[in-house]
């Protein structure tokens, strides 16, 4: 178990030495990119990049636009076979007087079988 003590001293020992040299590192990155006038981390740009106003609805009419674009393309592709053929007035009467009968027929069958 002494072992294990020393081992575990040992590894803190080192992930401290580590974080400093990270620490040094990262003060030496940020002293170049400040005498370059370059930065390349969000941190060291000042946070998250805004957009104006304009540029949004810039970027929001053509996103529209596109998406216009695609529905018109579907809608093109689209054939008015939905709209199929309309039945006249008459057929129709034939229909419903047919489809009158029919009930008719069962529901007498159904008296007979009671």
């Amino acid at each position: 178990m002494a072992k294990l003590n020393v081992v575990l001293q040992q590894l803190r020992a080192e992930h401290h030495r580590a974080q400093l040299e990270v620490a040094r590192l990262d003060q030496a990155i940020a002293a170049v990119e400040s005498v370059s006038g370059r930065t390349t981390s969000v941190a060291a740009r000042g946070g998250k990049r805004t957009l104006s106003p304009a540029a949004r609805r810039r970027i929001a009419r053509a996103q529209k636009a596109r998406w216009a674009k695609v529905r018109a393309q579907k809608s093109a592709g689209k054939t008015s076979s939905k709209r199929g053929r309309k039945l006249s007035p008459a057929a129709r009467r034939r229909i419903a007087a047919a489809q009158k009968a029919r009930w008719a027929k069962f529901r007498a069958n159904q008296k007979k079988k009671k």
